[in-house]
């Protein structure tokens, strides 16, 4: 059974060095010191994520119906898998919580009131 590589050490959850390389098919090691790709950084549920990204080309409408998560929340997971990449996260303009009083107001989570208030209040 094949298992993935791990980025960070279970104990001390530093990043981890792969050391040796080896091919099945012909017998050869190399050894050294290798370092993982961004991408192998990411944990389960972030390569999850991004893989739900890209299968609808980065459609957040539709991450967030697949998911059956909330716009902020799908924004959220972006700019924890841009950080975990090497990016600077992305600096909220407070749309994201415009839209998500406008989504509880839409989901009579709150009254049109609380919605108008907490809008004023931005």
């Amino acid at each position: 059974m094949k298992k993935n590589v791990i980025s960070k050490c279970p104990i001390c959850n530093e990043e981890l060095v792969i050391e040796k390389l080896h091919c099945k098919h012909c017998g050869i090691s190399i050894d050294g010191e290798f370092t993982l790709s961004n991408i192998a950084k990411l944990n389960g549920e972030q390569l999850l994520f991004v893989e739900m990204f890209l299968k609808n080309q980065g459609n957040i409408k539709a991450v967030e119906k697949e998911m059956n998560i909330s716009y902020p929340t799908v924004k959220k997971i972006l700019n924890d898998v841009l950080v975990t990449l090497g990016y600077e996260k992305v600096k909220d303009n407070g749309a994201d919580k415009r839209r998500e009083i406008l989504e509880k107001l839409a989901n009579k989570e709150i009254s049109f009131e609380e919605a108008n208030e907490k809008l004023r209040k931005m």
